[in-house]
């Protein structure tokens, strides 16, 4: 198994399905686990889990929870669609890749 890192940011509140509310503003870190696909003649990784961190409900506390990559990037779309001058400045999706 491997796991990607990768840091979204988001310049306005947003939302995202099976999150019962809106999200600040800000970094948030997605982690993506992969599993190896045995028996093929070349390397074949298949997503088996996709989480974001997020602030809890209780201040001063973080979770971790499941989301489709799908609606996470339509998320990150729709943030960068309300303000697309800093849509570079603001939201560069550094990938931090671990093993």
């Amino acid at each position: 198994m491997r796991t990607h890192r990768k840091t979204v940011a988001f310049g306005h509140p947003f939302r995202l399905k099976g999150i019962g509310r809106v999200l600040p503003p800000g970094s948030y870190q997605v982690v993506t686990d992969e599993e190896l696909i045995e028996g093929l003649s070349f390397p074949v990784w298949r997503r088996i889990s996709t989480a974001i961190i997020v602030p809890a409900e209780q201040a001063s506390s973080v979770e971790m929870v499941a989301v489709d990559p799908l609606d996470l990037q339509a998320a990150e779309d729709r943030d960068n669609a309300a303000n697309p001058s800093a849509a570079q400045e603001c939201h560069p999706n550094v990938d931090d890749l671990g093993a």
